[in-house]
């Protein structure tokens, strides 16, 4: 199963050139169980990450173009009635894939994102009175352009907190660019890819990942951390019991993504960033720009032992 991870690594890699770090932080969330938000420029490559990680992993795959005319039932499906048979037959939406890539989710309305989050967090949705469940594994890649505004409905704090994790793709350095202008066309790369992982499979590494052991210093060393924000004046409000167990998951998961059955303050740290930092705010900066400083100040000032 190890192999298989590897491999699973390497091949995402092998498509998404020069992004290593942000596509083992994307492993690491599923492996968690949470979803992903990632915030960067178009023509970065989310949408080549998520249909890559989909195809590695033998998920089904559905991708959602939010816009500001999208309807909840766009998402979550509808019923429609059949003459034939004189009843109302429903029609699941792309919500019932088993990852779903959700693209400008800032672009839909608060009702629509609402619908979205819900299912995120309760794993069913509710249609007229029925409760359906969605498939497992059940993982939401939601992106967002973090400089084009105009138009759109900005996630509040409560609904960014149903994101196990945020992070950014970034520009490639130029070794890796280069080799993306000379090689083929990295969507042409994705029918060929195999499925490295089966259902089972990966449900069964989901469910090892809780049991990687966390020493009682090691959970004292994520108390500390979460208690500074809670306590330090430069911390506009403090992070949340959710978000202490998310920093914890994705610890487990970094650590079992590195082969080990137990959490070092290494892991962690790895995983701060991506856990916490749409989470805070700077109290003289409440729009959220200065989280980036929030993050290296609690790496440089908590101790870990």
């Amino acid at each position: 199963m190890r192999a298989k991870l590897d491999a699973v690594l390497q091949t995402v890699n092998q498509v998404l050139l020069g992004k290593e770090p942000q596509v083992r932080l994307a492993l690491t969330c599923l492996l968690a169980q949470g979803h992903l938000l990632i915030e960067d420029l178009p023509g970065m490559g989310k949408t080549t990450l998520s249909h890559t990680l989909a195809k590695v992993l033998g998920l089904s795959f559905q991708r959602i173009q939010f816009t500001s005319d999208l309807l909840p039932g766009d998402i979550l499906g509808t019923s429609v009635f059949d003459k034939d048979t004189g009843q109302f037959i429903f029609h699941p939406g792309p919500i019932f894939a088993e990852l779903v890539l959700a693209d400008e989710i800032n672009r839909a309305t608060p009702k629509s994102q609402s619908a979205l989050l819900e299912a995120m967090e309760e794993g069913q949705v509710t249609i007229e009175g029925a409760t359906r469940p969605l498939p497992e594994p059940f993982f939401v890649i939601a992106t967002q352009n973090p400089v084009s505004q105009g138009g759109t409905f900005a996630l509040p704090e409560s609904q960014l907190d149903r994101f196990l994790m945020r992070l950014s793709l970034g520009y490639p350095g130029k070794a890796a660019e280069k080799a993306l202008l000379l090689g083929d066309s990295r969507r042409s790369l994705l029918p060929s890819l195999p499925a490295l992982l089966d259902h089972a499979e990966l449900a069964l590494l989901q469910a090892e990942v809780p049991k990687v052991r966390a020493s009682d210093a090691l959970i004292d060393y994520v108390l500390r951390l979460v208690d500074a924000t809670r306590s330090q004046p430069q911390f506009a409000w403090g992070l949340s019991p959710r978000a202490s167990l998310a920093l914890l998951a994705a610890a487990r998961a970094w650590a079992f993504l590195a082969g080990r059955d137990y959490v070092i303050p290494e892991d962690v740290q790895a995983v701060l960033p991506s856990v916490v930092g749409h989470r805070l705010r700077e109290r003289a900066d409440p729009a959220g720009h200065g989280a980036g400083s929030l993050v290296q100040w609690l790496l440089r000032e908590v101790p870990a032992l």
